[in-house]
């Protein structure tokens, strides 16, 4: 009989419980959400989506920044405490393997996710893993607020899907940290300004 590393609670085997492996595996897939939206209240963008697009509310800190904050939150340090833990999970499973590629936060999050089932089974440090990743989530939320932020509609797609003229008007949809904008329905990508204004400036007119 073992104890979860993170709750200290009974298991038969391994090193994390499953409630906590389900756990972590959310707090990996949100955390890069969670940094892009970090990078956009602390510092404010001036050619962007976000000028256009997102407005921001009271969340997180206001200009003049606040450099503590920038000191223990920020994106580079999220992607090198979550680097850091890759590097060790792979020197434990695979000892004659070098060390990984640089990546960024993304991808290492997600090369974790992919590894829990073994982690959770095998890795010594999974519990410590598992508070790290929460340390850094409960970080990122007290900057940008609670719930992790959603996905906002901006409008509809413009693009035209047939010779007589038909236009998709499906809803595009934009969340912090994404450059690209795509249509759920007729695939239509929006990437820079260009195609953002224009998409913007063809919107329906909203009539009284």
């Amino acid at each position: 009989m073992n104890i979860c590393g993170l709750c200290e609670q009974p298991i038969e085997t391994g090193y994390l419980c499953p409630r906590h492996t389900v756990r972590l595996a959310e707090r990996l897939a949100e955390l890069p959400t969670l940094y892009a939206e970090v990078a956009e209240c602390l510092v404010p963008r001036r050619h962007s989506w976000g000028d256009i697009i997102a407005t921001k509310g009271a969340a997180g800190p206001q200009s003049p920044l606040n450099e503590d904050v920038l000191d223990t939150v920020s994106t580079a340090r999220a992607a090198e405490v979550v680097r850091l833990w890759r590097v060790d999970v792979q020197r434990v499973r695979w000892p004659h393997h070098g060390a990984p590629a640089p990546a960024p936060l993304a991808a290492d999050c997600r090369w974790l996710a992919m590894e829990l089932d073994w982690i959770a089974a095998h890795y010594p440090a999974a519990g410590d893993l598992a508070r790290e990743v929460s340390d850094l989530e409960t970080q990122a939320r007290a900057v940008v607020g609670d719930p992790v932020p959603k996905r906002k509609t901006i409008g509809q797609c413009i693009a035209v899907t047939d010779d007589q003229g038909t236009v998709c008007g499906s809803d595009i949809t934009h969340r912090a940290g994404e450059s690209r904008l795509v249509c759920p329905k007729c695939g239509c990508v929006y990437e820079g300004q260009t195609d953002l204004l224009l998409l913007l400036h063809y919107q329906p007119r909203q009539t009284a």
